[in-house]
Parts: C-alpha cells; sequence; structure tokens
C-alpha cells in the first residue's frame, strides 16, 4: 500500500436519506438514542453497531455507544470498519482523504494509524469504495455525540480473509485510546417470527466467540469474525446489548431487517 494524501473530505453520502441532513435534527435525534441507553463504569474496548437508518437501527446503535460515555475524553482514535455495499474491493481499502464529513462537522482520518500498515498486501486504497458507502457513514454522527476528539481510520472491508482483518486489528490495537468499530446488521427480509430466530442464534454464536458468522446471517460478516478473532487472542468477550429488528422500531413485521449490538469487554487492552 502506498501512502497517498490528498488533501481533500470525503463528504456526506447518505445525509438526508438514512440520517437527517440538517445538523440540529441530527444532533437531537442520535443524542435522544443515546441517552435511551445505560452508562456502564468502563467503556468497551470494541462494540459492533447495526447501520440501517436511523429510523430503523437508531435505538439499537444508540444503546451501544451509550456504553463509550465514560470514555469520551480517552479515545483518540477509532478503527471503523464496515461492509461494502456498491463497490467490489478485494482486500480492505483505506481512502486517500484527509478527512470524512457529516453535518456535525469534520472527522480527520488518522494518519499516523495509517501508516502503520503500510507493508500489508490486503490494505488497499479505493476512494470509490467509500464514495458512497453508507456502513462507514451512518456510524459517524454517533461517534461525533458520544466522544470528545478523535481522529478516524474507516475500512471498506471486501473480499478478505477474517484473519487478515484480525492481523489489521492487532497493528492497530493499541490502548485505551483507541477504540474498534465494526458496522453490520444481521438478517435481512425474513418474516418477523424467522427473523428473530435467526437473529436470535447468530446473537448466542456471537457470544459465544464463534468466528464463522456467513454474510446471510450478518452482512458484515468478514470484519465481524476478524474483531471475533483478535479480540478472542486478548481474552476480549462479546456481549449482547441490543437485539431488535426493523419490525420492532418501524412497525412492517412482513420482511424485516435485524440489527444487534455488543460490546467486547475484559482481558487485555494493551
Amino acid at each position: 500500500m502506498t501512502n497517498a494524501q490528498t488533501p481533500h473530505t470525503r463528504p456526506p453520502a447518505v445525509a438526508g436519506m438514512f440520517y437527517p441532513g440538517d445538523a440540529a435534527t441530527l444532533k437531537r435525534d442520535v443524542n435522544m438514542y443515546i441517552a435511551a441507553g445505560a452508562v456502564e463504569r468502563k467503556a468497551p474496548k470494541a462494540i459492533i453497531a447495526p447501520h440501517a437508518g436511523y429510523v430503523y437501527s437508531g435505538p439499537i446503535a444508540g444503546s451501544v455507544y451509550a456504553l463509550l460515555s465514560p470514555a469520551s475524553s480517552t479515545i483518540r482514535r477509532v478503527v471503523l470498519l464496515g461492509p461494502t455495499h456498491r463497490v467490489a474491493v478485494r482486500g480492505m481499502a483505506l481512502p486517500t482523504c484527509d478527512a470524512f464529513a457529516t453535518p456535525l462537522g469534520n472527522i480527520p482520518i488518522d494518519r499516523d494509524a495509517f501508516n502503520l500498515l503500510t507493508d500489508l498486501s490486503q490494505v488497499v486504497l479505493s476512494d470509490a469504495a467509500h464514495a458512497q458507502e453508507h456502513s462507514l457513514e451512518v456510524q459517524l454522527p454517533f461517534l461525533q455525540a458520544v466522544l470528545s476528539d478523535f481522529r478516524l481510520l474507516p475500512f471498506a472491508v471486501g473480499h478478505v480473509g477474517p484473519e487478515a482483518v484480525a492481523e489489521v486489528l492487532d497493528r492497530l490495537w493499541g490502548g485505551d485510546e483507541t477504540l474498534i468499530v465494526v458496522s453490520s446488521d444481521l438478517s435481512h427480509y425474513l418474516p418477523y417470527a424467522a427473523a428473530r430466530e435467526v437473529d436470535g442464534a447468530t446473537a448466542q454464536r456471537i457470544v459465544a466467540e464463534s468466528p464463522d458468522i456467513t454474510h446471510e446471517e450478518a452482512c458484515g460478516a468478514t470484519p465481524l469474525n476478524g474483531l471475533l478473532l483478535a479480540a478472542r487472542r486478548r481474552g476480549l468477550h462479546p456481549r449482547l446489548v441490543d437485539l431488535r429488528n426493523s419490525g420492532d422500531t418501524a412497525g412492517d413485521c412482513s420482511r424485516v431487517v435485524g440489527y444487534g449490538a455488543f460490546a467486547f469487554e475484559g482481558g487485555d487492552d494493551v
């Protein structure tokens, strides 16, 4: 991977669609979702959060982002991984821009972390993979709402093995200053009762640290499995924080999408 620096900012692609495009409305909604969650004494090292439109998955995402409140002034680096939905990628794609923008402001790319990965063949550069990708973008307003000041390292994860993802996470793991976020929904377009059964079984396997989740069970299965591998090496254990679907939040139960929120806690964070 070459470290190309281009002085530009990725503009928001799904503001006004997946979440409000107006800054005041967006801030109000995100704070409402976070305020509904529980706050605990110690923030998790890593989280899994869903990435649908906020009317569908916002409450579930808020439940896990609320747990980060104790580390709001400690976390300075966010390693964000999500699946690609529009552009095929072989590997894990980083952008060449200097910042990502949302209606709440700009988030600078962490160039120091970027430079730690120049020798890894699975890390590639692709602005196209990021240009319209919502799985990463919808996490940003939550991060902006709960963290004081941070830099971002966003990966659009394509065709790559979980061990290769874990290798990247091992390189970036750091200490309390680093948060890892995996963006993933669960099952897609099943009837409500079937989704509850499938997502419940998937959640049990995630909590059991089984790094063999399929893409039918979770669209972000590749980064999710990579996180499970990296966390297990350090004795971190995933905990289910919230498990619902779009039938619970938006009312239509005929074809729903599943959402799970998980927090990784314990172990050695160094």
